[in-house]
């Protein structure tokens, strides 16, 4: 019933609701690292394996399961705090969080409450439209993962209408770090763009700092957004509501959009709101009520017993602070400076989530300009195709191989798309594909000619109308030559030929 709301639900038009109402968000960032093991036991962490194949007493909650705490899994989560701007606790312990979970078989998890291993940092935004948001982060605390329910049956793949439910406890105990900002105001229309810009920028640093695979589409990087309006002139914060596990950038700012329209609808209308979690389903763009959103005391917390607290040296601290990479806002300046791209032509990479593709593709030997086609466009477009990142279906070496090939003239452009279809297929790398296929431009003024005059010689009113000054009559000739090259021919050459030809029967 529930989702049968989402989708009727009363939505005001974006302006009007900006007009009555000020927009205050909050985000909860869930990214799991990537160490080789689980946060409290030796189980692999690994995505992907067979249902309920990675676990074991500890992780399931039986009884005599006694947790350890993972050491990489603390660098890595102070690492990350550092990258935040957080300061680090000189202590910090674990905590019982306690409710039903389906997914986690313990039926409470294993948390940070009020000693989080990182606090008070900030990090800072840039929106397309080049304005500046520093977005304050309250902590990022160490905690454990859930694991993953499948519904089964219905039309939706949700609880609701699935004939039964079946539970895989692999990713149950993988460590994780939730980073939660302070409220955040002043976002005004830029809402929606601030909440997928600011969960960029936390998978950007995850990634440069290579704690976390940083897949979206794994749930590797998952974002809680909070959303409440607060009317026009009024200093008292509104109702939020807390949209969970968005997983993709796309749909962080469809979400936060919808809230505000849904929410100001309420108001309005004289209603009021919820405080929930709610459910968002890409399918339609909507969000749907979850359960009631629980306050701390609600969760029951007190100290994990078996756990001792985590007391980091300083001096392993500022170790870990000399292993920092570059932060990602100035990483994006440079590299834009170092391109020689338009903000506009950078921002298409970055939204397109291809930096490091374009960054490696340059280093490995392209022009920038080339490196920024090829991936944007027609390996961007393959990847659509296939629902797949672009990343993973060709490498940067074969991308810069292909760019030097068309530089160098042994390929054109529509040669140039078929040795990437090659090389996607795994025919080899470009040169090889090139070889094996027989894809080379005909370089051979010799036979560009003979197929040029017998083009001529099938349309012989053409020279008549280049010698009158119709140079554009060329273009016949011009796509016969092509076809009886196989496309394996130079247009601009062949174009050029035509008219010395012309000119030279004159």
């Amino acid at each position: 019933m529930a989702n049968a709301t989402a989708h009727t639900a009363e939505l005001m038009d974006y302006e009007k609701a900006l007009e009555l109402f000020e927009p205050v968000l909050g985000f909860e960032v869930h990214v799991e690292l990537n160490t080789k093991t689980k946060m409290f036991c030796g189980c692999a962490n690994e995505f992907g394996s067979g249902a309920n194949t990675n676990t074991c007493p500890t992780c399931l909650g039986l009884p005599g399961g006694m947790p350890q705490v993972n050491e990489k899994a603390i660098e890595s989560s102070i690492r990350l705090g550092l990258a935040l701007g957080c300061d680090i606790a000189e202590s910090s312990r674990f905590a019982r969080k306690n409710y039903f979970y389906p997914d986690l078989a313990k039926n409470f998890q294993t948390s940070q409450y009020d000693e989080p291993i990182a606090h008070d940092g900030s990090i800072t935004i840039e929106l397309e439209n080049g304005r500046e948001l520093t977005i304050e982060i309250e902590r990022a605390h160490m905690e454990e993962d859930a694991g993953k329910l499948t519904h089964v049956g219905g039309a939706t793949g949700r609880i609701q209408g699935a004939d039964y439910s079946l539970v895989d406890f692999n990713r149950g105990g993988v460590p994780l770090v939730e980073i939660v900002t302070k409220i955040i105001e002043g976002a005004e229309a830029d809402a929606p763009e601030v909440g997928r810009t600011y969960v960029r920028a936390i998978r950007d640093i995850v990634k440069a700092l290579g704690v976390s695979n940083a897949r979206m589409e794994e749930g590797n990087v998952r974002c809680d957004a909070n959303v409440s309006l607060r009317r026009r002139g009024s200093t008292k914060l509104g109702t939020r509501t807390e949209t969970k596990n968005v997983n993709s950038l796309r749909s962080i700012e469809r979400a936060v959009r919808y809230e505000i329209q849904r929410q100001a609808a309420i108001l309005e209308a004289g209603g009021t709101i919820v405080q929930e979690t709610r459910h968002w389903h890409e399918d339609s763009g909507t969000t749907s009520a979850g359960r009631p959103k629980s306050d701390a005391d609600d969760y029951r917390y007190f100290p994990e017993p078996d756990l001792v607290p985590v007391a980091p040296a300083r001096e392993w601290i500022d170790e870990l602070r000399g292993t920092l990479p570059e932060q990602p806002s100035l990483r994006r300046k440079r590299l834009t400076a170092e391109w020689g791209f338009t903000a506009l032509e950078f921002q298409d990479v970055a939204n397109a989530d291809l930096l490091d593709e374009v960054e490696a593709t340059i280093a490995a030997g392209a022009d920038p300009a080339a490196a920024r086609k090829w991936w944007t466009g027609e390996i961007a477009r393959l990847a659509n195709a296939q629902n797949v990142p672009a990343g993973t279906l060709v490498s940067p070496q074969n991308v810069a191989e292909l760019a030097a090939l068309i530089q160098a003239g042994t390929l054109t452009d529509r040669l140039a798309r078929q040795v990437l279809e090659g090389v996607i297929a795994g025919e080899g790398r470009p040169q090889e594909v090139v070889d094996a296929r027989g894809l080379a431009v005909v370089s051979d003024d010799g036979a560009l000619i003979a197929a040029i005059d017998e083009a001529l010689a099938s349309q012989p009113d053409v020279l008549a109308k280049i010698r009158d000054g119709k140079v554009q009559a060329a273009g016949a000739v011009i796509g016969a030559v092509m076809k009886a090259m196989r496309g394996q021919a130079d247009a601009a050459r062949v174009r050029e030929l035509v008219l010395e030809r012309a000119s030279a029967t004159e």
